[in-house]
């Protein structure tokens, strides 16, 4: 199935007619009080924008720009330049025959996308080099911890610099500055400025080589939805509490963004998984520190209460930048306040199951 998040559809929704985002909003809110909130806030917008008259999928399959790109689409192709690449990983399956896998990021004029080369596409890897143009078609798209990307399996192909195409600028990433007050579950691309007040200890688990799900125990071993019996390897997740003086909100930090956060390698911090004890003074430096992260928020349903999934992590903002920016603010804007919010902190991090 097709995922759209509810920011698109309003967006798709207000150009489509004209109406404000606060008008469709309250349309959002409106039919989901008639269904007595038995459908989610993104069917509620699918249902508004059948009646209104527009449509949301133009195009489903072919070439996309790569905003258009949604999770669930197949046979997908897209051109971008190459921005970075990520090196062979070499797994073994359950069968035991090896598999292998690489990523490489493109960017269009409209965005940015993982691809995920798997078999003998991670071998063209080696001949991908920065800012060349790449063609992917018939890929498939999923949703990997709240991003999307293009996998590419057997029945897909991949051409680099292909005659003819071109990429016109690349699109800059445009995050928002918010105050964590004024956070809405429907915010994406927000950046917040803010002290660590709190640090938690990563929590490790075990994943699928092959595709990087969660691995269940079973009997004696490990067993993947998709690939059976799975020897795993290990993945990590933290939090952090971040505090603005407007309010605190509790952060999550994925593998990447966790190294970034910490500035250390997924091999370091591995090491806390033996020896936790490690770990306490890095967390002690931690703390007290100004970083900038860029991410969504989201409601942890569980908990009711609303949290902020990281995508990007500067642990060391530039003051003068960060000056310059709080010079030229709106007359009357308030910044916010620089001494930390005084809230209870939650005492211990909740298992990776309610992450």
């Amino acid at each position: 199935m097709i995922k759209m998040p509810l920011p698109l559809i309003v967006e798709k929704i207000r150009e489509g007619t004209g109406l404000t985002e606060q008008d469709i909003l309250s349309r959002v809110d409106e039919k989901l009080n008639q269904l007595s909130g038995l459908i989610s806030k993104e069917g509620s917008a699918h249902i508004i924008a059948n009646e209104l008259g527009v449509k949301l999928f133009d195009q489903v399959q072919g070439r996309l720009q790569i905003k258009n790109i949604l999770a669930g689409m197949r046979d997908v192709e897209a051109v971008g330049k190459v921005q970075h690449t990520s090196p062979i990983t070499v797994f073994t399956r359950k069968d035991g025959n090896q598999g292998k896998v690489a990523n490489v990021v493109i960017a269009d004029e409209t965005g940015s996308i993982r691809v995920v080369l798997w078999g003998s596409h991670a071998d063209t890897i080696s001949s991908i080099s920065k800012d060349a143009i790449l063609k992917v078609s018939s890929g498939y798209v999923r949703e990997n911890n709240g991003r999307i990307e293009i996998h590419l399996n057997e029945k897909s192909s991949i051409v680099i610099d292909p005659e003819g195409e071109k990429v016109g600028d690349i699109a800059a990433p445009i995050a928002k500055r918010k105050n964590i007050a004024d956070l809405k579950d429907t915010d994406m691309d927000i950046e917040i400025l803010a002290h660590v007040v709190q640090v938690f200890e990563p929590r490790f688990f075990e994943t699928c080589p092959t595709c990087g799900k969660r691995a269940r125990p079973l009997g004696n071993g490990f067993f993947c939805e998709a690939h059976q019996e799975v020897t795993p390897v290990y993945s990590f997740v933290m939090t952090a509490v971040l505090d603005d003086g407007t309010e605190t909100l509790r952060t999550v930090f994925f593998r990447k963004q966790a190294e970034e956060f910490l500035k250390m390698d997924s091999e370091s911090i591995l090491q806390f998984r033996n020896s936790p004890e490690g770990f306490a003074p890095v967390k002690s430096a931690l703390l007290g520190n100004y970083i900038k992260v860029v991410g969504k928020a989201k409601t942890n349903e569980m908990f009711n209460r609303l949290e902020f999934i990281c995508t990007s992590v500067l642990a060391d903002p530039d003051p003068k930048e960060e000056l310059e920016r709080l010079k030229s603010q709106a007359p009357g804007q308030q910044a916010p306040a620089n001494t930390p919010h005084e809230q209870q902190l939650p005492e211990q991090l909740p298992s990776v199951e309610e992450i």
